[in-house]
């Protein structure tokens, strides 16, 4: 496994990241992101500390889930020079495409790709904001593989260890900038 510390100073990650209660279901605490990014200096953070991780993957592809996944994905992929497949809810794609339904925290979800978003044996590396339970990942990573992807690693912004999504992931490289217990 490769280390995850980085040599950069911290920075408050958790203090600029705001709980919110009851939201959008009771009994869940929804981490609000929008302060964090808001930051620049605390955005650039952070990306910064996702480049670091996955640039040795090298990468052909960053697939990130709508909507927040999408806020990072886009900005590693255009760090690590490579492209940007989105992976979308259901019904928001206008051509061919392939599709996984999960269950999450608190509702049934469906994401889907388009079938041409990538070629087969394309070295794809899986984004989103937040692992929670771990089966939108495994689900977005299924879906991925479906379509000939080799995935390389997953990377997150937020991770809740007491959910212990990870174990959904065993095998790959995981990473995730803040960890909640």
């Amino acid at each position: 496994m490769r280390p995850e510390n980085s040599s950069h100073a911290p920075l408050d990650l958790k203090g600029s990241i705001v709980d919110v209660l009851d939201h959008p279901a009771p009994g869940v605490i929804f981490r609000d992101i929008s302060p964090m990014i808001g930051d620049a200096q605390r955005f650039d953070h952070v990306l910064t500390r996702l480049v670091e991780w996955a640039a040795p993957l090298e990468p052909d592809i960053v697939a990130a889930v709508d909507a927040r996944g999408f806020i990072f994905g886009g900005a590693l992929a255009a760090a690590l020079k490579c492209g940007f497949v989105p992976l979308r809810k259901q019904g928001k794609l206008p051509r061919a495409r392939l599709s996984v339904e999960f269950d999450s925290e608190y509702s049934t979800e469906t994401l889907e790709v388009h079938t041409d978003a990538f070629a087969p044996g394309a070295r794809v590396l899986f984004h989103d904001d937040v692992i929670a339970v771990g089966n939108c990942s495994s689900g977005s990573i299924e879906l991925l593989e479906r379509l000939g992807a080799e995935v390389v690693g997953a990377c997150f912004l937020v991770e809740l260890k007491r959910l212990n999504g990870r174990h959904k992931l065993t095998g790959r490289e995981v990473f995730s900038v803040v960890q909640y217990d």
